[in-house]
């Protein structure tokens, strides 16, 4: 009842409003206007008007009309360095502050000179180069990212925040880690929030080609976000508005992996309205990061369309309307096993490589298709020249379905790799209104607003069995669970009378399996006919379903105000948030931040708090929350060691574990620092506590993952970012940060949350930790309209590393294993060979285990290594001082290029070449990571792009 009225209170505090008669902008952009007059207070028209930021590289130019007025709009929030030329009249400057939708205005009076407007050139002084802001903060704009290499075609968003931003630790799909957390990363696209994961294997993007310019916020957020805000991308789309004359562009691309993509976009418009539209479509044959350095069942498409509205009403009332709609299909890539080698040829059973229904299994076959819309409109509505109210709403769906192999038994793994066959069909809606008023006078920028959603999730997931040893009714003679080709020991009872068909492989007699529960029998595939003792009423084994749903309701109020006063700057706010979803939570949330401007050494000083609410991950709630209520769901994932057992009596643990929302403390101290007007030096040290912190946790070796939560989390680290903006054509940035996360058992939330046992705590550093990395990117234009190269270099220590076996300490190490011997039998001889394991001068391969003169898996401590991970010495492995880390590598990018082959005008032409990981290192991004699994960076990777630009 309280959402309800809240909402009602929403809508009705904005429709108050709504037929009143903006011309400004909405989200992350606002607009500058103003006139241009001569000497004598008389009008000029013609004279061109630039404003830029060196920092971003953005840069815009316009004429003034025969009134002399001028307008920029869908302007990036930032400080810009604004300049006017005419002939026949000095050159005049200022800077303008957009920090709001309201306008800001410049009155600019030109004096009788004989500067010409061909020969001016705007170079940016120290001051222009630092921002007196209390928030650390990453620009980047269109004119970086053009001609930026890019890992990932399909999740190119992604890949540019990676590599841009100081404080993001790289992973697999197109995920990134922020500041040390898991997916806390939220979006605001022109303003409407997202804050479900973005990676390519949970949902679809926005095109890179529809963004103009991007805010990411490393440091304390300011009140107006909240849900997650570990890193907050602030997008500002393309518009075409103003465009009276339309332009875009066609290009088409092919490279390495057989991968193409053709893509169109086009703006226009006219003074009061425009459109722009975007569309592409990719195809390739590596469209993810597969488990092995070759590729293997790893196809995939995209297709991708956004389209922008803007019309300008009057001069108070304006409207903007995003919408989108993403499809991709694509191939669970394949490892060697389960490509190559089926389980029922012998790995775990002896059925003649048959299954229980006598048909050839055939290599994994698993493939996922994901579709997602978007629609988001937003009135504006301009008061005055200093007050501003936005009204908006969206509604945003990923669709996602996940294919199990057509024959369930080739999902099976070999050594227990997986050993359920599961189908998913599951979507997330998320709808919701925002409302807000900025108000802009003298040294206040205030800012208050309301935000309502509702996140509606459907979750069916289909499960079977696929493992004949997983809940086997006998065990031989040796204790090993017994399967005896079709159609098997379906019945404990039957355990004493039966002989067996293969004494070799389970010698008589056998006996009944104690830990057999007979309701899993009903899921059983490898058991084509239950026992009557399984209670499941039906003749036949068949796929269970989970069927789910969940309402999420959100409520945010808050107001902030950021205060300049001379070389001051506060930032103070407000915000309150309720949370409504399986558990229930509300908090206020002070947001503090100050910076001191010390203008005669272009130095900023900073210090900020932030009070944050932590929501759960949406993705798979439903099945975190209830999954241990359902009697099957319960005994699969205890069958399997996952959870819904109690680990100090072991009994069957069914029971809500739903996730409670969590709450952070962070402070943040920085300092920026220009040096002339080359060079800009950003630095910030974070600290944030977190309660209820969150992380995801997978199904067996399924590609389901579900969310959990810990106890709590300390994450400290600091971030480092330098730009050299544009000095004769040459450009750089380098980013770099070490941020650990360090996380605190129990698990408080979420499938396989039981209580512990007292004094049981510990810490464990998390699968996204990672000591340090770098990324520095160059570039160089050839002349004016000359060529250009562009190139990255991308350092990563390496991520914590899933069960890598090691000898001593903690170490995850065979049951052979010792502080001198390393048994290496907990994982197949294929993860050994992803894992670049040697023993002395052996090897492992996909097909052979590592092994010495002590056997097979077995390899003295002095004499065991690894090519691409960092083990622990013998001994010396400890989960939060020391544990084991992928290793470190060194990838290079290049790109070059030319944007106007043929020196045209109206009409041009464009090539790039690029090739990412120019070295071909052979590296991972993770290894056995408890979310990620194994994946491999991307090989050698060549790419041609020609573009018609218009």
């Amino acid at each position: 009842m309280v959402f309800r009225k809240l909402l009602l209170f929403v809508f009705g505090f904005s429709f108050l409003f709504y037929a009143i008669p903006s011309r400004a902008q909405v989200g992350n952009s606002g607009s500058i206007e103003g006139v241009v007059k001569d000497p004598s207070g008389g009008v000029v028209s013609g004279a061109n008007v630039e404003i830029s930021y060196p920092v971003s590289g953005y840069s815009r130019t316009v004429t003034t009309g025969s009134d002399g007025t001028f307008r920029f709009t869908n302007v990036p929030f930032n400080t810009y360095h604004l300049v006017v030329t005419k002939d026949g009249f000095a050159s005049a400057t200022e800077d303008v502050d957009v920090r709001s939708g309201v306008p800001a205005t410049a009155a600019i009076s030109l004096k009788v000179g004989s500067a010409s407007a061909t020969s001016v050139t705007v170079e940016a002084t120290g001051g222009d180069l630092v921002e007196n802001d209390s928030t650390f903060h990453t620009d980047v704009d269109r004119g970086l990212f053009a001609k930026l290499p890019l890992e990932s075609q399909s999740s190119s968003l992604s890949s540019l925040v990676t590599l841009s931003t100081p404080g993001v630790a790289a992973d697999s799909n197109g995920l990134f880690h922020g500041l040390g957390d898991h997916a806390e990363n939220s979006f605001s696209l022109d303003g409407q929030p997202i804050t479900d994961q973005q990676s390519k294997v949970f949902s679809n993007q926005i095109p890179l080609e529809s963004v103009q310019a991007l805010e990411v916020i490393s440091g304390a957020p300011p009140a107006e976000f909240g849900g997650k805000t570990s890193l907050v991308v602030n997008v500002t789309t393309r518009s075409g508005q103003g465009e009276t004359t339309p332009h875009g562009s066609v290009t088409g691309s092919y490279g390495t992996f057989g991968t193409s993509n053709l893509g169109f976009d086009l703006a226009y418009g006219g003074e009061k309205w425009g459109n722009f539209i975007a569309a592409s479509g990719l195809n390739s044959g590596r469209f993810l990061d597969p488990p092995e350095f070759g590729v293997m069942h790893d196809k995939g498409n995209e297709e991708n369309i956004f389209d922008r509205v803007d019309y300008q009403f009057s001069s108070a009332d304006s409207l903007h309307l995003n919408l989108a709609y993403t499809r991709s299909w694509f191939q669970t890539p394949n490892s060697f096993d389960a490509q190559f080698a089926s389980p029922w040829s012998g790995v775990v059973v002896d059925n003649g490589g048959l299954d229980p229904l006598g048909n050839v299994v055939g290599p994994t076959d698993q493939r996922s298709k994901i579709g997602t819309f978007n629609i988001a409109p937003t009135w504006n509505h301009l008061f005055s020249s200093s007050t501003l109210f936005t009204l908006g709403a969206f509604v945003r769906r990923d669709k996602f379905n996940y294919y199990p192999s057509a024959n369930p038994f080739a999902d099976l793994g070999p050594s227990d790799l997986q050993q359920e066959t599961l189908a998913q069909d599951r979507t997330l809606t998320n709808v919701g209104a925002r409302s807000s008023v900025s108000y802009v006078k003298g040294i206040n920028n205030i800012k208050a607003g309301v935000v309502y959603q509702q996140t509606f999730l459907t979750e069916n997931d289909h499960f079977g069995i696929v493992d004949p040893t997983l809940n086997a009714p006998c065990l031989d003679a040796a204790g090993v669970p017994v399967f005896v080709g079709n159609p098997g020991l379906n019945d404990p009872g039957q355990c004493g009378t039966a002989t067996s068909t293969n004494p070799a492989l389970y010698p008589a007699p056998f006996v009944a399996n104690p830990s057999f529960v007979p309701i899993l029998g009903c899921i059983d595939l490898t058991r084509p006919t239950p026992s009557a003792a399984d209670g499941c009423g039906t003749a036949s084994s068949a796929t269970y379903l989970f069927h789910g749903h969940g309402d999420i309701k959100e409520f945010a109020a808050y107001l902030q105000d950021t205060i300049s006063i001379k070389n001051w700057s506060f930032n103070l706010g407000i915000r309150g948030d309720i949370y409504n979803g399986f558990t229930a939570q509300s908090q206020v949330e002070p947001r503090l931040g100050i910076a001191y401007n010390i203008k005669q050494t272009n130095t900023v000083l900073r210090v900020s708090y932030a009070r944050t609410l932590e929501s759960p991950f949406n993705e798979n709630l439903v099945l975190s929350s209830r999954g241990c209520e359902d009697a099957v769901v319960a005994n699969l994932f205890a069958s399997l060691g996952e959870g819904c057992t109690d680990p100090n009596t072991g009994a069957l643990s069914m029971g809500p574990s739903s996730l409670p929302a969590g709450y952070r403390n962070e402070f943040h101290a920085g300092l920026q620092q220009a040096f002339g007007k080359y060079l800009v030096v950003d630095g910030e040290y974070i600290w944030k506590y977190t309660h209820n912190a969150y992380d995801f946790s997978i199904l067996g070796a399924t590609p389901v993952t579900f969310p959990i939560a810990w106890n709590n989390s300390k994450i400290p680290g600091y971030a480092i970012r330098a730009n050299v903006p544009n000095y004769h054509g040459f450009t750089a940035l380098v980013v770099m940060s070490s941020v650990a996360a360090r996380f605190f058992t129990p698990q408080i939330g979420g499938v396989g949350a039981v209580p512990v046992t007292p004094g049981s705590f510990s810490v464990f550093r998390i699968d996204h930790d990672e000591l340090f990395n770098l990324t520095a990117h160059v570039q160089y234009q050839f002349a004016r309209r000359g060529p250009w190269i562009g190139f990255n270099w991308r350092y990563d220590s390496g991520l914590v590393a899933g069960p890598v076996p090691c000898a001593g300490g903690n170490c995850a190490n065979g049951p052979l294993g010792s502080d001198s011997v390393v048994d290496a039998s907990i994982i197949s001889p294929d993860q050994q060979y992803e894992a670049g394991l040697f023993c002395g001068s052996v090897r492992a391969t996909p097909t052979t285990p590592i092994s010495s003169s002590l056997g097979p898996n077995l390899c003295p401590a002095a004499q065991y290594g690894s090519t691409l991970l960092q083990i622990p010495a013998p001994g010396k492995e400890d989960d939060d001082k020391n544990p084991p880390r992928v290793g470190g590598r060194n990838l290079f990018d290049v790109a070059v290029g030319h944007d106007n082959l043929f020196h045209g005008d109206r009409y041009r032409w464009s090539l790039k070449l690029s090739a990412i990981n120019i070295a071909d290192r052979t590296a991972v991004y993770n290894f056995l990571s408890t979310f990620s699994g194994t994946h491999y960076v991307t090989p050698r990777a060549l790419t041609a792009e020609v573009g018609f630009h218009f």
